[in-house]
């Protein structure tokens, strides 16, 4: 198993960074965090996935060790291959998805590319156990105001991102009808 690389970025392609590791170029699909990392920079240490197949072998790399323990995580979810679960990491920090997934909020992973309504079910329910550990004491509590909240803004207009970026600076002891009125006043 290849875990980390650290090398010179040489280029890029479609298909992701190619990363000179002591002459060697290694073809990397990374997340945008990782891609982040290696622009402009002399050399980059990512972490790394190796996703064996039959017929091929694919690296996937990534900025930091939470985001492939979650996109190892996600293959584990029946269903989910190395570029769906690619395309879930990359979507968002992982703190905010391990959030998503402890608050049973499958809405948070409809929105990202080639996932729909009975995959994104599927995520929550197999990964909510495992990542609830993750997340930080007392979010259980939060749980129902944080998500009336949330879809209260998103039904205003925000995208679900927008709305969880504006009610993190609302206090979160309020009640869902105050959070709402509060990240209004902000954003405004």
């Amino acid at each position: 198993m290849i875990s980390r690389l650290r090398g010179a970025p040489v280029g890029r392609s479609p298909d992701g960074l190619v990363l000179d590791v002591g002459g060697v170029g290694y073809l990397v699909a990374a997340t945008p965090s990782a891609l982040r990392r290696a622009t402009d920079a002399r050399e980059v240490t990512l972490e790394t996935y190796l996703h064996v197949r039959e017929d091929a072998l694919q690296l996937y790399g990534f900025a930091d060790a939470a985001e492939r323990e979650l996109f190892v995580h996600l293959l584990a979810v029946s269903g989910i291959g190395p570029k769906v679960a690619l395309a879930v990491v990359s979507s968002a920090p992982p703190v905010e998805l391990r959030r998503a997934i402890a608050l049973g909020d499958p809405a948070r992973f409809q929105v990202i590319p080639g996932i729909g309504k009975k995959t994104a079910e599927r995520i929550v329910l197999e990964l909510r156990g495992s990542i609830a550990d993750a997340i930080e004491p007392g979010v259980e509590d939060q749980t129902p105001a944080a998500l009336v909240a949330r879809d209260a803004l998103v039904e205003l207009g925000y995208s679900i991102v927008e709305a969880e970026r504006v009610l993190a600076a609302v206090d979160p002891d309020l009640p869902a009808e105050e959070r709402v009125r509060e990240a209004l006043r902000s954003a405004a």
